[in-house]
C-alpha cells in the first residue's frame, strides 16, 4: 500500500501539521510522541513513540515495561489494545481532512499469540476508494467529499512482536462525518 499525497488540496489538521512541523527522526519522534501523551495522558500508559504518521498509515511502538506486565509478566491485552488505539488515531488525524470529524465506534480485537518483547502498532488503509465505495468492511480511504450523513471507516491494526511475528490484530472502526 502506498500513502496518499501528503500536500494535498485538502487542509491538514493540527495534530498532523505539528508533526510534519517537527524533525524527522528520533528527536521529532520523541518530541512528538511526549506531546501527544500529555493531550491524551492514557496512552502513557504504554509509552508510545509515534514512527510514522502519514495519510493513510501510523507506526507506533511502545516498549515492554513493568507498567504494561499482565500476570504471566507479558505486554498486557489491554495494553495493546491501547497501542492499537494510538495507531488508529494518528493514522485518522493523519488522514481525516479538517472539513470532517471522527470518533471510534468499535474495536475487534484477536489476541493471536504471548507478546513477550516491545510491540510496533501497524495501521494502514490502501489509499485508493473502494469502486463501490467504502462500507463497513472496507479498509480503504473513504471519498470524503461524498459524505453526506456520515459513513464507517474501518482502520485494521496489526501488531507485531520484535521479531515481526503478528501477535495482536485489531479492526477499529470509526463514525466520520461532516463538519
Amino acid at each position: 500500500m502506498t500513502a496518499l499525497p501528503v500536500d494535498g488540496p485538502t487542509p491538514v489538521g493540527p495534530t498532523y501539521a505539528l508533526r510534519k512541523r517537527l524533525p524527522s527522526g528520533r528527536l521529532g519522534d520523541a518530541l512528538f510522541s511526549v506531546g501527544l501523551c500529555a493531550r491524551v495522558p492514557y496512552f502513557a500508559t504504554v509509552l508510545p513513540t509515534v514512527k510514522v504518521m502519514e495519510p493513510g498509515r501510523c507506526e507506533v511502538t511502545a516498549p515492554k515495561w513493568w507498567g504494561i506486565h499482565n500476570h504471566l509478566g507479558t505486554f498486557h491485552a489491554i495494553a495493546a489494545c491501547n497501542l492499537a488505539e494510538i495507531a488508529m488515531g494518528m493514522l485518522c488525524e493523519a488522514t481525516v481532512p479538517t472539513t470532517h470529524r471522527w470518533i471510534p465506534k468499535s474495536m475487534e480485537v484477536e489476541y493471536l499469540a504471548k507478546a513477550t518483547t516491545g510491540l510496533r502498532a501497524i495501521a494502514e488503509l490502501a489509499t485508493a476508494p473502494a469502486v463501490a465505495g467504502p462500507g463497513p468492511e472496507s479498509d480503504t480511504v473513504p471519498d470524503f467529499d461524498a459524505i453526506a450523513e456520515g459513513t464507517e471507516m474501518a482502520v485494521p491494526v496489526r501488531i507485531l512482536d520484535r521479531s515481526g511475528k503478528l501477535v495482536v490484530r485489531a479492526r477499529i472502526t470509526t463514525w466520520v462525518t461532516a463538519r
